[in-house]
């Protein structure tokens, strides 16, 4: 049986939500996934809807989530449905939803020097079959430096600083930039290089995106298998 996947793009234009969402729709049929692409956050209302997906794909940059759109996410990714995203589309969402962020494991801060910074991407051997046989690659795009949750499982990181500014005072920090979570049943994976379409179309970029969606869409099974845990109301435990 195919596996059901559910891509919701929307938000900020500037991160070109419509073309990266029909390029991950591209990745996931290539690997018989059952697509739907959805251009609005009511497409997370229904709870048991999104516990009939294996993955949850979000490509939405900034804008609000109500708390009736927010919930179902978070209690279907409990329960076993996979997400994934990369970029904005997935940790520079919904700024003012402290649940998506502890969800995701991290949020957005800066993007010291803009759009255009060369740097590297530096691979955390032997983290994760996602990045197994990756090397470490150069990018020329947005180097995020981003907020992220101790309980993240690092595959990359990125060393700032590249560019001058107030951070540099602090010496060499290596942030993450490629990470796995769990949350409750299901699975998360986040890839923070992806400023565009153009970015993401490039390789180790997409076999990267391919082998995270697949990780993440796995747990459901599993879950499944052996019993998931059921959250009835995790507004009343966050």
């Amino acid at each position: 049986m195919a596996k059901k996947a559910l891509i919701v793009q929307g938000g900020w234009d500037g991160h070109d939500p419509v073309r990266v969402a029909k390029l991950f729709e591209g990745i996931l049929k290539q690997s018989n996934f059952e697509v739907e692409i959805s251009d609005t956050l009511d497409s997370f209302v229904d709870k048991q809807k999104l516990l009939d997906l294996d993955l949850i794909i979000p490509v939405w940059t900034m804008g609000e989530i109500t708390p009736e759109q927010m919930w179902p996410v978070v209690e279907a990714v409990a329960e076993g449905v996979g997400i994934a995203g990369c970029h904005g589309g997935m940790c520079d969402a919904f700024r003012n939803s402290v649940q998506w962020q502890f969800m995701t494991g991290g949020n957005w801060v800066a993007h010291p020097g803009g759009d255009g910074v060369e740097h590297v991407i530096n691979i955390r051997r032997g983290s994760s079959p996602i990045v197994e046989g990756i090397e470490d690659f150069t990018v020329s795009t947005e180097q995020y430096y981003l907020h992220v949750d101790p309980a993240i499982e690092v595959l990359a990181t990125t060393q700032f600083p590249v560019v001058d500014g107030p951070h540099t005072a602090n010496g060499l920090v290596d942030v993450p930039q490629i990470w796995t979570k769990r949350w409750g049943e299901g699975r998360v994976f986040y890839n923070a290089v992806g400023h565009n379409a153009d970015v993401l179309d490039t390789e180790p970029l997409l076999e990267i995106m391919r082998r995270g969606f697949l990780w993440a869409a796995e747990g459901k099974e599993i879950a499944n298998e052996k019993g998931a845990k059921i959250y009835k109301d995790l507004r009343k435990i966050l």
